[in-house]
């Protein structure tokens, strides 16, 4: 260790005199101020009584004074008062001055103490005088001159006198803190002299431990019973300790290292006998435990599941690493991939094992899956038809004039029909893609918007006997007008579709409590079994297949419906008997 350092250019011992010098600076200049101010008040305070007795007694011989013997008046009073001395008339006009031409000067009625005067009886202020470029405290009374008329009698002391004082009372101020400052530095050497000291013996004392050289303890003869010898008696004690912490230490950074080296969701590490030694918050989610194990607490305790503890028991075994798909009952629905690997625990086998939730994966495939089969399903009905009549032509039916027609009238109304499958699957997948931020929304008004949906399909409600009915509909909603009319045709096609002859279809519009449009369809038809309600919205559902089928829908109307409410932050529901008729829901925002 290189030799100590000299007191005086010990850090601790410049931040302790800095510290110290600090607060005498701070608390001289707080004296200084407060100090100050008392001095100058006070001083203030006794030049205003001064004046103001003055005054008084001046005011009484102005009443028996002659006008023409003001000037020398003021002049005398000047001499023997050491005071500026104006007299001024009620409307502000100087008439006599003992330091200035009275001719010479302006209008003083709205001077602050002649106004105060006039006001109350007496003003008194105190600012500079551009007239003879000094200082003043100005107090002004009533008087009254000879002839009776009544004026002001100003007296004014030159501040230069108080702040005499006030500097004076500063250097005092100023000696004091400077014989302080000495003192607090002589006080700080040799308590930072002595404070030093000690602390370099403890000093060489840390760092033999940090060298490692801690067997048989440093010596650190520091008997003090303050905060340093506590300290001392501590290094001491702690030397015994730290070649096993050491160790201890060397052996949790390895596990902890490899932990979060691995770590992906829920995390779990054991001993040789499936004793726990560390778990994260995901793995006690994953097994739905309660709260955080000991370390030590056997697995089984906190997971008794054989798909956990047979993979793990055969890492211990083989020392190979296990990967494996697995639920736990606590959690049922949740699936997770296990990935398993030995462990090295304080010169112990162990095993550490990752849980990756793989519900939402398994998820996602299995809607791919009935994506896929539904769309096969959907494709295959027409795809048959179309074949199937084409290959009728081709074998020579195209000749027969009596049904050859009929036949390419069957195929044009399939591929219509896969020609109708694909745009909706179109507008399904583009919105999906897109989001508010793509399709920022705007002020649509609703009545418009129904206006068109009626148009769009009244040449098939005709068709069909049934009637529209619309309401009234002073509402804006926030959206993209061409997407709002997308779900009310929707809506309102599907409501035709499944009326009966001579019934009607009733549109409506209204404003909920929580600041949203909604737009009712109601119609008198088949209606939905309250089974098949909570599906209506899928891809492809379809309540009596049939009848949908006969009706030439896709089977992906409602679900166009549903993305385009949700996409604009609205949404969509039913309510719906059978044979008594449905009523859809459509609510936005309202603009």
């Amino acid at each position: 260790m290189q030799g100590r350092p000299p007191t005086i250019r010990s850090p601790l011992f410049r931040k302790i005199l800095v510290g110290a010098s600090l607060l005498v600076l701070a608390m001289g200049g707080l004296t200084d101020l407060l100090m100050s101010r008392y001095t100058q008040q006070s001083e203030e305070s006794a030049v205003q009584r001064s004046l103001h007795a003055a005054a008084e007694v001046l005011s009484r011989e102005l009443e028996s004074l002659p006008p023409a013997a003001l000037p020398e008046w003021v002049r005398d009073t000047d001499r023997r008062l050491a005071a500026r001395v104006t007299v001024v008339a009620a409307g502000g006009a100087v008439l006599a001055e003992s330091r200035r031409e009275p001719e010479s000067m302006e209008n003083h009625a709205h001077r602050p103490e002649i106004e105060s005067a006039l006001r109350s009886g007496l003003g008194v202020s105190k600012r500079h005088s551009t007239s003879v470029n000094m200082d003043f405290l100005y107090l002004a009374v009533p008087a009254r001159l000879s002839s009776g008329a009544p004026a002001i009698l100003r007296l004014a002391a030159p501040l230069e006198t108080i702040e005499s004082s006030v500097r004076a009372n500063r250097r005092r101020i100023l000696r004091t803190t400077l014989l302080l400052a000495c003192a607090v530095l002589v006080g700080a050497y040799l308590f930072t002299r002595s404070l030093t000291r000690r602390i370099h013996r403890i000093q060489a004392a840390a760092e033999a431990l940090a060298a490692g050289r801690f067997e048989d303890g440093p010596a650190l003869p520091d008997s003090g019973r303050d905060e340093l010898g506590a300290l001392a008696a501590s290094l001491h004690r702690m030397a015994g300790n730290l070649l096993e912490l050491v160790d201890l230490l060397r052996a949790e950074s390895a596990r902890r290292d490899a932990i979060l080296s691995s770590m992906r969701e829920g995390v779990l590490a054991v001993d040789q006998s499936l004793r726990i030694t560390f778990c994260n918050g995901a793995f006690l989610q994953a097994v739905a435990a309660r709260q955080a194990p000991d370390p030590g607490t056997p697995l089984e305790q906190v997971s008794p599941d054989n798909a956990l503890l047979e993979p793990l028991w055969q890492v211990l075994e083989q020392g190979e690493t296990v990967r494996a798909k697995i639920s736990f009952p606590a959690t049922p629905g949740r699936s997770y991939e296990l990935y398993a690997k030995p462990l090295e625990l304080n010169r112990q086998k162990g095993a550490l094992a990752i849980l990756h939730d793989v519900t939402e994966i398994e998820r996602l495939e299995r809607v791919r899956r009935d994506f896929v089969a539904n769309v096969s399903h959907e494709l295959r009905t027409p795809l048959t038809a179309i074949r199937g009549y084409a290959e009728t032509l081709l074998d020579g039916a195209i000749d027969d004039a009596e049904h050859n027609r009929k036949f390419l009238e069957v195929i044009r109304s399939n591929a219509i029909r896969l020609t109708n499958i694909a745009s909706d699957l179109l507008v399904l997948s583009e919105l999906e893609q897109h989001r508010p931020a793509q399709e920022p929304a705007e002020a649509v008004p609703v009545q418009p918007v129904i206006e068109t949906a009626i148009r769009t399909v009244e040449s098939a409600a005709r068709i069909r006997q049934v009637s529209l009915q619309c309401q009234p509909a002073d509402f804006a909603v926030r959206a993209l007008r061409f997407r709002l009319e997308q779900a009310l045709v929707n809506l309102v096609d599907n409501a035709v579709k499944f009326s009966p002859p001579g019934s009607e279809v009733r549109i409506s519009c209204s404003l909920a409590g929580d600041g949203m449009v909604e737009i009712h369809v109601a119609d008198q038809g088949i209606g939905i079994p309250e089974q098949d309600l909570p599906r209506i919205f899928e891809r492809f559902y379809r309540v009596d297949k049939a009848r949908s089928r006969e009706a030439g829908g896709t089977g992906l109307g409602l679900s166009i419906v549903k993305h385009i409410a949700e996409l604009f932050g609205g949404s969509v529901r039913v309510k719906s008997r059978v044979n008594e008729g449905s009523t859809f829901t459509l609510r936005f925002p309202a603009a």
